[in-house]
């Protein structure tokens, strides 16, 4: 009898301490993702996909990389570019509502994923004048 109380109280303690370190552990990360996402994000006032597409390959290619792929369907792009190390990028692009473009670029030099703010601000920037030329280049 002794021995299952035992067990009883180990048993809770260690589904306790479990819980526990499974929310400290979601509580830290979500902070970190949503800074992540917020540099690695940025909405253009366009409801047209394929331009888009289009002007993040350019961009892409105009930053040195390689397209590796790239699905309309899907509305991603991934490209490489070599330097003295293998720096990926993937960025993928979605509707907003009915009238913006949300795109998301993540980037990895080799393995390791790219987090300093700045390379993904450098991409956008270069994004944001391709999708202004381009619309000034139609009209």
């Amino acid at each position: 009898m002794r021995l299952l109380f035992i067990s009883y109280i180990v048993a809770t303690v260690a589904l306790t301490g479990c819980a526990t370190t499974n929310q400290r552990v979601l509580d830290a990360d979500s902070g970190t993702q949503l800074q992540k996402r917020s540099y690695q994000s940025r909405a253009f006032d366009t409801s047209d996909k394929e331009k888009v597409l289009r002007a993040t390959i350019s961009t892409l290619q105009d930053l040195g990389f390689v397209i590796d792929r790239a699905d309309l369907t899907l509305g991603t792009v991934t490209g490489t570019k070599l330097a003295t190390h293998r720096i990926t990028m993937t960025v993928s692009v979605r509707p907003q509502g009915t009238d913006r473009m949300l795109v998301r670029a993540n980037a990895q030099f080799n393995i390791t994923p790219i987090e300093d703010p700045k390379h993904y601000q450098d991409f956008f920037s270069s994004l944001e004048k391709s999708l202004f030329l381009a619309a000034h280049a139609e009209g």
